[in-house]
């Protein structure tokens, strides 16, 4: 009884639409039509597709720079979060960039890095340097939305690293310190071994997000330059509601929902995540 609310909103909203999506990426469908059953046809188009193999390579790009980012960010705000400080004030200053709505940072950060207008150009033209169309030149325009999305998530994600490291035991420390080792050595030797199960959490859950991304590209480049920041899910969506091919959307959307189940899989297993060193 106490589960079944959220087992009906889970069938409902979760488990029936995806088995719906799987049956639609085995068809020819429109919102206007009726579904046509055509096997696996959509699934051997998007081998062929050179638009498809464009926005996965933009995707992986986007996600080793938001997460390789974000995660070392993290790291360092959550140390010096321990060290430095215990305001509650502060460690929740973190938190306010990842209130903002995706698409309220996005154009926020639009209009900051704006070429003509924007007060970050203006500020590299003041100090002499050349002004940069962050978001229209083909080199910077995915680096510039991994920006957005680094600066947006990067607070929570040092608090789960925080909360992590408030796991390990200060006697841990305190022996380390009395058999010599240094601050640094202790970071790469203790600290970060026994992080693992919650860096292996935060990777999945970030790395699955990341692969995700849609309303910054969405507000921001809607995909291009020349198709430069055309992530997966932005090519889905333009499939599916811009081209009316729902059923080689649903199908580019099982092979990102098989891309990710196996990438979650795999960092379980190699970060071996159901183990602690504190045990």
């Amino acid at each position: 009884m106490f589960i079944a609310p959220a087992l009906l909103g889970f069938v409902v909203f979760y488990l029936y639409p995806t088995i719906r999506g799987f049956y639609f990426s085995m068809t020819q469908y429109n919102i206007l039509g009726t579904p046509k059953w055509i096997g696996f046809d959509n699934f051997a188009r998007i081998g062929k597709d050179p638009l498809f193999w464009n926005a996965l390579w933009v995707t992986i790009e986007y996600v080793a720079l938001n997460i390789g980012f974000q995660t070392v960010i993290a790291l360092v705000l959550a140390v010096l979060m321990q060290r430095l400080t215990k305001s509650t004030v502060l460690r929740g200053a973190l938190l306010l960039p990842w209130l903002i709505s995706n698409v309220i940072a996005a154009m926020v950060w639009f209009w900051l890095l704006d070429y003509q207008i924007g007060l970050v150009n203006q500020f590299l033209e003041w100090t002499g340097l050349s002004r940069i169309a962050f978001f229209g030149d083909e080199f910077w325009a995915i680096p510039t939305v991994a920006f957005v999305n680094v600066w947006r998530h990067m607070g929570y994600t040092a608090l789960l690293v925080f909360a992590g490291l408030q796991t390990i035991p200060r006697y841990v420390y305190e022996a380390a310190s009395i058999d010599g080792s240094s601050e640094w050595s202790s970071f790469w030797r203790m600290t970060l071994p026994l992080l693992r199960p919650v860096l292996a959490m935060i990777l999945v859950i970030t790395v699955t997000g990341s692969f995700q991304v849609f309303d910054t590209v969405a507000v921001t480049t809607r995909g291009g330059p020349v198709n430069v920041t055309r992530v997966i899910q932005y090519y889905i969506y333009q499939k599916g509601f811009a081209e009316g091919q729902f059923g080689y959307a649903s199908a580019l959307s099982v092979v990102l929902f098989l891309i990710l189940a196996v990438m979650a899989a795999l960092q379980l297993r190699l970060l071996r995540a159901g183990e602690s060193d504190l045990a």
